[in-house]
């Protein structure tokens, strides 16, 4: 008799979280389980995770349901980024046509600590409209698609940080472009607050540990920083960890 076809899985990535759930899966699981992630195809040379890679757009909620039928995917885990809101919402609703398992992977997002100074906006247009007065200079990383309501401040300065150069001009007047991927080390996010003098950070509040280091050295300095709040998720099912999400995985297959 032949042994069953493994089930399969498909996480929606790009994120750290994705790729450690990837290479999670894929050891305990084995033989038993198909991991294929996802990515987006926006980021370069992006790092590719353990099993199969598929990279580029679905079409939609359709063509993702579509892509979910055809593949014989039975777990879908959403673990984009926590501003991705589109590709969840798709996700939701392919996940739901195609009666798919569907698991969103919600990383914690960043809390504040006695000595932050934050100031909470719901938006990224609240965010460049909530700039402390007397700051000139400040550090933005909120993604190339979020730069645009800054440019009404042509008389401040910008260190724009991105993971790759973009593809058109930044839209404002006063800047200078870095490119880098995290994570960061503390000392190097402050030294790099110190050597261009900024004097405000704005950020949303993604979570995680590869970039959360700006946060403890713009604490340091005694730096406001206007935090974006996220989305929220659609509903559903959701894990907080890596290993929530491999519990979640188990308890699939067991049923199965």
């Amino acid at each position: 008799m032949a042994a069953p076809a493994p089930e399969r899985l498909l996480i929606l990535g790009g994120t750290a979280e994705g790729r450690a759930l990837a290479a999670a899966a894929d050891a305990r699981f084995g033989p038993s389980l198909t991991v294929i992630s996802a990515l987006a195809g926006r980021t370069r040379a992006p790092i590719l995770p353990a099993g199969e890679v598929r990279i580029g757009g679905f079409g939609g909620a359709d063509g993702l349901a579509a892509y979910l039928r055809e593949q014989r995917i039975g777990l879908l885990i959403d673990a984009t980024h926590p501003y991705a809101t589109r590709i969840s919402a798709q996700a939701h609703e392919a996940a739901a046509q195609a009666g798919t398992a569907r698991l969103v992977l919600v990383r914690p997002p960043w809390q504040p600590v006695p000595g932050d100074r934050w100031i909470d906006v719901a938006t990224v247009e609240e965010a460049a409209a909530a700039i402390p007065a007397e700051a000139e200079r400040i550090f933005l990383t909120v993604g190339v698609r979020s730069l645009a309501p800054f440019a009404a401040h042509p008389d401040l300065w910008f260190l724009v940080r991105l993971v790759d150069e973009p593809a058109e001009p930044i839209p404002l007047a006063r800047h200078r472009l870095i490119c880098a991927r995290g994570p960061f080390a503390v000392a190097d996010e402050r030294a790099l607050l110190e050597n261009y003098g900024i004097d405000c950070l704005v950020t949303r509040a993604s979570g995680g540990e590869a970039t959360a280091a700006k946060l403890t050295a713009a604490r340091a300095l005694e730096l406001p920083v206007v935090m974006v709040r996220r989305p929220p998720p659609p509903p559903g099912s959701s894990a907080s960890s890596v290993e929530e999400a491999l519990t979640w995985i188990e308890e699939r297959l067991g049923e199965a």
